[in-house]
């Protein structure tokens, strides 16, 4: 039996009531990461895992969903790789090592079945995906199509690619990770903190596009956010001793929390300094200030992640904008800036200074940036120089970011912004 790319889940197939959708998002990278320990295979282990649910398909409308579908799942897709194992010539090896995790076939024992060290399979499976072997294109798409239980048609919608393009991504992502041997284990401890920065930055980058979409038509994605925030709730109770994990979770949660705030009734983008702040998610801000302390609490170098979360919480803390403390993050951006120097950071770091000392302060760590075709630049540049009254200077400005974005929705807040600045038309002269 070939391992093959599952392109779909099995609620893709028909029409399929929302409960099983959400059984096989909730219940797929469990199974999967458990498989995978088991056979081997993470392409095969997915297989296995939506044969299980064929099977579920088929037999829960005439007898009913179980009381523990997670448990029957994973039994089931026990037994189809032990009936795999059976058929290949490693039986006799293979099944004595699988024999003791599994109930016999004829009295399946679910409690005993969800009884596998279930939580470090997970986590050397989201190891397993964000494999620094893989391209970043390729650990994000088989990130979000394992561990998230996203279809290729989700995956290429949310990032405005074609179907098959995604499914060759997670093709040739599970062929490298057999070709290169990869073994489904956690790094060696020398290895840990590079690969879990690798999982790490997969996972923001998830949230990232759905915070601020790269392009097309939607301001926002909420849905990836979401599942970025699951996958990096998950890996803090694996890991709940790597500071980084509770930053990052931090970070998204409270940038999370202004997405009810970032569209108007009408679904016009709404920036940061115009939101409601009445409408943000305040559950979320208090989760993420919890995660927040943790991070810092926790012993170890405070990293790029946490001190994001940092400024993140200055904004969550601010009642109106008046009351953000702009000193404290310019302070921040510092810091920042040293932990993990990069132009977009400096640019961030400019639009603090500007707002904490005055936009000539701003401008001028500006003026000695280079971000080739990056909108956000001239937009930092226009709404500088808008306060320092150079009117026309700030519409060309505008004007630039708008003729760069990708995004419609920020294309129109940069146009809308040229607009504001175009000088009134003069009335026409009286004739005598």
């Amino acid at each position: 039996m070939a391992a093959t790319d599952s392109t779909d889940s099995p609620g893709s197939r028909g029409s399929v009531h929302p409960s099983v959708e959400a059984v096989w998002r909730i219940e797929s990278p469990r199974i999967i990461a458990t498989l995978t320990r088991m056979v081997g295979d993470v392409g095969l282990a997915e297989e296995l895992a939506q044969d299980a649910f064929v099977i579920a398909l088929e037999q829960w409308p005439d007898k009913g969903v179980p009381p523990n579908p997670g448990g029957w799942l994973m039994s089931t897709a026990k037994h189809r790789a032990i009936d795999l194992v059976r058929r290949r010539a490693t039986y006799e090896r293979k099944l004595q090592e699988l024999g003791h995790r599994l109930p016999a076939p004829h009295e399946p024992d679910l409690d005993e079945a969800l009884d596998d060290p279930i939580g470090d399979d997970l986590l050397q499976l989201i190891f397993m995906a964000c494999h620094p072997v893989l391209g970043r294109e390729a650990r994000v798409a088989l990130t979000l199509r394992l561990l998230c239980g996203l279809t290729t048609d989700e995956i290429a919608r949310a990032f405005l690619t074609s179907e098959p393009t995604v499914g060759q991504r997670v093709l040739r992502a599970k062929r490298t990770l057999a070709a290169k041997g990869v073994r489904f284990e956690m790094p060696a401890p020398a290895d840990l903190p590079a690969r879990l920065g690798s999982v790490l930055e997969v996972v923001y980058l998830v949230f990232n596009e759905g915070y601020a979409a790269t392009a097309g038509a939607d301001w926002a994605r909420p849905a990836l956010c979401d599942e970025a925030l699951r996958l990096g709730r998950v890996l803090a109770g694996l890991v709940p001793a790597e500071p980084e994990v509770h930053g990052l979770v931090a970070l998204m949660e409270l940038q999370a929390s202004r997405l009810p705030a970032r569209t108007s009734p009408s679904g016009e983008p709404v920036l940061l300094l115009d939101q409601d702040r009445a409408r943000w998610d305040h559950l979320l801000i208090r989760r993420g200030l919890e995660a927040l302390e943790r991070a810092e609490a926790l012993p170890g170098r405070i990293g790029s992640y946490t001190v994001q979360a940092a400024i993140a919480a200055c904004h969550a803390r601010a009642r109106t904008p008046e009351a953000t403390d702009w000193t404290a993050i310019a302070a921040y951006y510092e810091i920042l800036g040293r932990a993990a120097p990069s132009p977009v950071v400096e640019l961030n770091r400019a639009i603090a200074v500007g707002m904490a000392y005055g936009p000539e302060r701003g401008l001028e760590i500006l003026d000695g940036l280079a971000l080739d075709g990056y909108a956000q630049l001239p937009a930092a540049r226009g709404d500088l120089l808008a306060k320092l009254g150079r009117t026309a200077e700030a519409r060309a400005e505008f004007e630039r970011a708008a003729a760069m974005t990708r995004n419609d929705r920020e294309r129109a807040i940069f146009q809308r912004r040229a607009g504001e600045l175009r000088p009134a038309p003069r009335p026409s002269a009286e004739r005598p």
